[in-house]
């Protein structure tokens, strides 16, 4: 691992503009990685930063989140219960940059990161849930890296059976969701799921695909 890989708490805490405990706060939840005692990984502040809105955008609750989703995606969302679906029916309306909607509905899942063995990624990748990028027409992704949700009691077992290991040098992101896993299966093929995490790529060109994706179901939603 390269020493621009990683960064120390405090350069972290100076870069997100929060306290050092916060930082540690923020790795403990599964929002930052850790790499070794003091020190994250870059990429995973940069994601982070990548999926807040300048200024205080409240993120909604997971199911709430999942429920936008659902409503974006022309489904129904009837975990939400009628008043709250028609607030968030609204807030979905007034929304015209695609940056607030990452920012809303980014509590839908935790982001770990791992490496895996070669071998062992097709097999990983028929048990985890994979967005659609296809919607969005990309097609030339990164060869032998895996993207995909997974249910929170789920992940512990998945780590042991295919011997994932934490670390910097990625190649399988694992979007960690206590959500209702057979409704994420059901949202999974649609294009907004896809939009959403490609709008927090690393890779400019996807996060632009992913954007303008999410300005156009805005744009249609309303």
């Amino acid at each position: 691992m390269a020493e621009g890989d990683f960064v120390s708490l405090e350069a972290a805490a100076t870069t997100l503009g929060v306290s050092v405990r916060q930082v540690r706060r923020l790795a403990d939840a599964g929002s930052l990685t850790r790499v070794a005692r003091g020190l994250l990984e870059r990429d995973s502040m940069d994601r982070y930063l990548m999926s807040q809105r300048r200024g205080r955008t409240r993120a909604w609750a997971e199911y709430t989140a999942w429920g936008a989703i659902a409503l974006l995606s022309g489904e129904e969302a009837g975990w939400l219960g009628p008043t709250q679906t028609s607030r968030v029916r609204r807030t979905l309306r007034e929304l015209t940059d695609p940056t607030e909607l990452v920012a809303r509905v980014r509590d839908r899942a935790r982001i770990r990161l791992f490496t895996a063995h070669r071998a062992a990624l097709t097999r990983l990748g028929t048990t985890i849930l994979q967005p659609n990028l296809g919607a969005l027409g990309i097609v030339d992704i990164e060869d032998g890296h895996l993207d995909g949700y997974i249910a929170t009691q789920e992940l512990d077992n998945t780590i042991r059976t295919f011997g994932l290991r934490e670390n910097a040098s990625s190649n399988v992101t694992l979007r960690v969701t206590s959500f209702d896993i057979d409704q994420v299966d059901t949202l999974i093929s649609a294009g907004v799921v896809a939009a959403l995490d490609s709008a927090t790529s690393l890779d400019p060109r996807i996060r632009g695909v992913g954007q303008r994706a999410l300005s156009e179901i805005l744009e249609n939603y309303r």
